[in-house]
């Protein structure tokens, strides 16, 4: 296996095991191919939930620029949702499984093809 495929099966763990959730294998895997290079750097492959100015950076360059939602306070809500499945406490929120939350929560698997 090679690190991309090592990189999956943590996040699929974390989906699991954190989030009480049963990964889509094949959406997890398209997810985490398009997140591209970040998912490699340490600083990058992750989400500073507490940090106002990265949530507005998920929510416009994921929600609304890759999903194609609408902007609004739904989006916010739903991404403050997903941190608080995944858990405040959890120092390593995973950009790839934050994005799959999110792309499950609002039935935008078909962007992925």
């Amino acid at each position: 296996m090679g690190k991309r495929d090592d990189l999956i099966a943590k996040y699929a763990e974390d989906l699991e095991n954190k989030c009480g959730m049963t990964p889509d294998m094949d959406l997890l895997t398209k997810v985490t191919i398009a997140c591209g290079p970040s998912i490699y750097n340490a600083d990058a492959s992750t989400i500073a939930a507490s940090q106002k100015h990265e949530l507005e950076t998920v929510k416009d360059n994921f929600l609304v620029k890759k999903l194609g939602l609408k902007d609004g306070p739904e989006l916010m809500d739903a991404l403050n949702s997903v941190i608080e499945t995944y858990g405040k406490s959890e120092r390593n929120k995973y950009r790839a499984v934050i994005y799959y939350m999110l792309t499950k929560h609002f039935g935008k698997e078909k962007v992925y093809g």
